[in-house]
């Protein structure tokens, strides 16, 4: 057994979730941190049922994290994070029981704001999406089947970091979603 496959560097399920489905991958390394602080947008599931659904699939790639070859996802996604690392902010949400984010939509006019209550897994557990002139609709997140994780390493993110008290009040003053069960 060489080193790479000794038991410091166990294999771990690893998925770049994307939303609507993700990419999964093995991949070997010394701990899952080690995977998250090195690659973009990756989630390590310790699941054990999913876990065991994977086992033995062999449709999904397995790599060394210290050899990804070049041009494969996961060293797209290493590179990205190799970007990230060193900018302000970098890392700054990690390890935080809650996560609060805002945001304006960049991509149309109207001003809608996005407030977001993110947990230690960087998964939406509330949300507030305030339209121009309203008081916003108000989610519960934490039963949404599609709820991929924030990348709390993304120093980006950390620029958009607002204290609870300002999600609070939004959450307060906004509707139900007529949606929600509840």
């Amino acid at each position: 057994m060489n080193e790479a496959e000794g038991p410091d560097r166990p294999m771990h399920l690893v998925v770049h979730d994307y939303g609507m489905g993700g990419v999964w991958f093995w991949v070997r390394a010394r701990s899952a941190a080690e995977i998250v602080a090195s690659c973009s947008e990756v989630e390590v599931v310790d699941d054990n049922e999913t876990v065991a659904r994977f086992e033995g699939d062999d449709d999904v790639a397995a790599f060394d994290l210290d050899a990804l070859p070049a041009g494969s996802v996961l060293a797209g996604l290493r590179d990205k994070r190799d970007s990230q690392r060193g900018r302000p902010g970098f890392g700054a949400l990690v390890g935080r029981e809650r996560v609060y984010l805002s945001d304006v939509d960049e991509e149309d006019d109207t001003g809608t704001l996005f407030l977001v209550e993110l947990g230690p897994d960087g998964r939406q557990l509330r949300n507030v999406v305030v339209e121009a002139g309203g008081p916003g609709v108000r989610r519960d997140m934490t039963t949404w089947p599609i709820n991929p994780p924030f990348d709390l390493y993304d120093p980006d993110l950390a620029a958009k970091a607002v204290d609870a008290a300002v999600f609070e009040a939004a959450w307060r003053r906004a509707a139900p979603d007529p949606d929600d069960e509840q």
